[in-house]
């Protein structure tokens, strides 16, 4: 009950339903929901209808990638090395999600760091993958250090794929694909002929 209370004096009726569902999906305490409110968790929503929120109210509602990736997603910076490599950025990532900072989304779990995958004797390695048990499907995750390029969109969609036809179950959704970049590049994206793929931005904070 104490959470509920925590976003009885926001205003906005969009921003206020967003925090309830919060609540609401993931069983936030206090601390949680506040540590949401503190980071603008809504206002860094970078796909949803933001006017047009509605409060759950029963079992059968669902959610899309849109109404969950942040952006940009927030990196805790703590203790972060003079020269920050994608391996860095990663394990930060990894570490947000194990504290339930739900940085990335909701129902993330994390399948693997660093996935390897064997395609006519060559071995590539996933970044990240997760299985989303909200989308009831798998997520790949690349992290790049720089803007977005039109050779992350090609590999990126080349794991997508390879996830769908040799991991995937028939009861699964569709693939979706997440590319992680210090810098988004909106040309860049209109070009890609995957609609499962989405681009959003990190940030570190200290």
């Amino acid at each position: 009950m104490d959470s509920y209370k925590s976003v009885l004096s926001i205003k906005n009726e969009n921003e206020r339903n967003y925090y309830l569902n919060l609540v609401i999906l993931n069983n936030l305490s206090t601390r949680e929901l506040e540590t949401q409110i503190k980071n603008k968790s809504f206002e860094r929503l970078s796909y949803a209808d933001k006017e047009n929120i509605k409060l759950i109210l029963d079992d059968n509602y669902t959610l899309t990638i849109k109404d969950m990736i942040k952006d940009p997603i927030l990196i805790k910076g703590n203790n972060l090395p003079d020269t920050l490599d994608e391996k860095a950025v990663h394990s930060f990532i990894i570490e947000l999600l194990e504290n339930k900072f739900l940085e990335i989304g909701l129902g993330f779990a994390l399948i693997g760091h660093e996935y390897k995958i064997n395609i006519d004797n060559k071995t590539y390695r996933i970044d990240l993958l997760f299985f989303n048990v909200e989308l009831n499907c798998y997520v790949v995750v690349e992290v790049k250090r720089g803007e977005l390029k039109h050779i992350d969109i090609g590999q990126l969609d080349f794991y997508v794929r390879y996830i769908d036809k040799t991991i995937k179950k028939v009861n699964h959704n569709k693939t979706i694909g997440l590319l992680v970049v210090r810098k988004n590049n909106k040309y860049v994206i209109q070009y890609t002929t995957n609609d499962d793929i989405y681009v959003t931005t990190y940030k570190i904070v200290m």
